[in-house]
């Protein structure tokens, strides 16, 4: 078995009017979040990561849009349904946050495997709607982010 690498990315999808994207877990309804994921080997860069993901989850082509890296991480505890997936012993996660401008909403594409539905919301209802408190916290620093970014 192939153990996930305890260093991910998160990627807060939104447009110039701060509607934000988010995606319901296929492994947990009713769980909503931004593209999520873990680097795939060691030595892909986490701008790599984050591009795969995107095009993975959703469809969309990050070389035709703005990603930018917030320049934060998040360190949190790997939730306990989750730990089998990494080596025996890994507990905790370092998650890179990053940003994903685009003009407008665009279509979006599900990886049926790991989502069930997508939205797009105001920026404050979908940090409200987000199950992880790192992602709710991610979404908030959003006009923050577009401003200094600009």
């Amino acid at each position: 078995m192939k153990f996930k690498i305890p260093r991910s990315v998160l990627v807060v999808i939104h447009t110039a009017a701060l509607e934000v994207l988010l995606l319901e877990r296929a492994d947990h309804a009713g769980f909503w979040q931004s593209v999520t994921g873990s680097l795939d080997r060691e030595d892909e860069t986490l701008p790599e990561t984050a591009r795969r993901e995107v095009l993975e989850e959703t469809g969309i082509d990050v070389s035709q849009h703005r990603l930018s890296d917030w320049g934060y991480t998040n360190d949190y505890e790997i939730y306990l349904h989750w730990r089998s997936r990494y080596a025996p012993g890994v507990t905790r996660n370092t998650e890179h946050v990053f940003g994903l401008e685009l003009p407008e909403r665009v279509p979006v594409r599900l990886a049926p495997r790991e989502h069930l539905a997508f939205q797009w919301l105001p920026w404050q209802e979908a940090a409200a709607r987000c199950f992880s408190s790192s992602n709710a916290a991610a979404i908030l620093k959003l006009p923050e982010k577009v401003r200094t970014t600009a």
